[in-house]
């Protein structure tokens, strides 16, 4: 690992009621190998499964288990003095119990109290059996605290204690360890910048059964909004229906229709320093919507007409203040063309262009390969990467472009 040139963090672990628990030391000795200062709050149901003499020798701090202090001496008020002293809050294992009370803000026990004490970031390292897991309940809340800034740790797939297989398996304290050495010092180039960015499809309505869309997945503006998360920004995502998860420490905006886009991106677009129009808006939709279901049986055929729809990127890029403006150009030909006129007459700072006709980088790959150009024309041709690859280059561009208004600023 890298040294690191800022102070030492302060990692507050919470160790919750399940089997899992019996990583958390191994998980303790890599932050401290880490350099991180680590500090317990071992819950009751966790002492079933790891001692707290263990805890304290690993982290070489004192394990906290009650919410009120045993020594009469002692006027340390415990969740207040461990929030202050927290640059982070870890629960690991996190089972569905404390995700419960956490997401409904309960405060019976130390863990629940200083997590709601705490005004800083907090990670959960979900553990529980699969079916748990799979239960609406738990993913309800799950989501619930996605959405509220919570960050998540994708469990893993494999056996579990009880013998079932599938989801539910706390990720090795391995993972946890790199995401936490991640999520600290990662390039915080978007640091104070809010970026709005629109991901996938729109479904435009015939009946009230079938639809107009396309083929795209939404991974390209998911993959952004990691990113951009990771460097600091505060993103807010709007996706068109897709099969991928919340994005914890993302806002998540989740609409059907092109109109409905429009909508949330005029609601943010004026708040905003960043606009990214990663979504596939269909160019059409149909003129007519036709109520309840088209029967097959009523008529031989039907002749569809379709109408230009509203164009979500053209607008924002009239409105454009100080926002800097980025819209993809998914062509199957005469890509750089097509892209610079796109960039032009929709008032754009770059154009992501990419072949959606070549199998590695269309909708729905891993993988994409695109040219990144500015308004000046300058372009930058990266060979074929993962998305989230085209994702950091994209947002190393913006850096310049950050870095160039604030010489700008400095000479005026």
């Amino acid at each position: 690992m890298e040294q690191r040139k800022k102070k030492i963090e302060n990692i507050l672990i919470g160790i919750t009621g399940g089997i899992a628990a019996y990583k958390s030391p191994e998980l303790i000795r890599l932050l401290r190998k880490e350099k991180f200062n680590v500090k317990v709050i071992l819950t009751k149901n966790a002492e079933h499964f790891v001692a707290p003499l263990t805890l304290a020798v690993l982290s070489e701090n004192k394990v906290y288990t009650d919410l009120f202090s045993q020594n009469k001496e002692d006027e340390e008020i415990s969740h207040i003095s461990l929030a202050h002293w927290a640059d982070l809050i870890l629960v690991a294992p996190a089972t569905a119990n404390i995700i419960a009370k956490v997401a409904h803000g309960l405060a019976d026990d130390l863990l629940t109290a200083t997590i709601l004490a705490f005004p800083g970031e907090i990670i959960l390292a979900p553990a529980m059996n699969t079916v748990m897991f799979n239960n609406p309940i738990y993913q309800e809340n799950s989501k619930r605290l996605i959405r509220m800034g919570f960050q998540i740790i994708d469990t893993e797939q494999g056996l579990l204690a009880c013998g079932d297989y599938g989801d539910g398996r706390m990720a090795s304290p391995e993972t946890i360890c790199t995401y936490i050495i991640q999520r600290l010092h990662h390039n915080q180039s978007l640091k104070d910048k809010k970026i709005l960015i629109t991901a996938s499809a729109t479904r435009e309505p015939i009946d009230q059964i079938r639809f107009i869309s396309n083929y795209s997945t939404g991974k390209m503006g998911f993959a952004l909004a990691e990113v951009a998360r990771n460097r600091g920004g505060s993103v807010t995502l709007i996706t068109g229906p897709t099969y991928l998860k919340d994005i914890s420490g993302v806002k998540m905006i989740r609409v059907n229709t092109a109109q409905e886009m429009r909508e949330q991106v005029l609601k943010y677009f004026n708040h905003s320093d960043i606009f990214i129009s990663a979504a596939a808006v269909s160019d059409f939709k149909p003129a007519q919507h036709f109520p309840g279901k088209i029967k097959k049986t009523s008529q031989q055929s039907i002749q569809l007409v379709l109408e230009k729809n509203i164009d979500i990127l053209e607008e924002v890029g009239m409105k454009k203040n100080n926002q800097i403006l980025i819209g993809f150009a998914a062509e199957v030909n005469s890509l750089e063309e097509n892209a610079l006129l796109k960039l032009k007459s929709k008032n754009l700072d770059y154009i992501i262009a990419n072949d959606v006709s070549q199998k590695d980088s269309g909708f729905g790959a891993d993988t994409n390969k695109v040219v990144i150009i500015d308004r000046t024309g300058n372009k930058l041709d990266l060979p074929l990467m993962t998305k989230h690859a085209v994702s950091e280059h994209i947002f190393d561009h913006l850096q310049k472009s950050f870095r160039k208004h604030h010489d700008r600023d400095m000479i005026e």
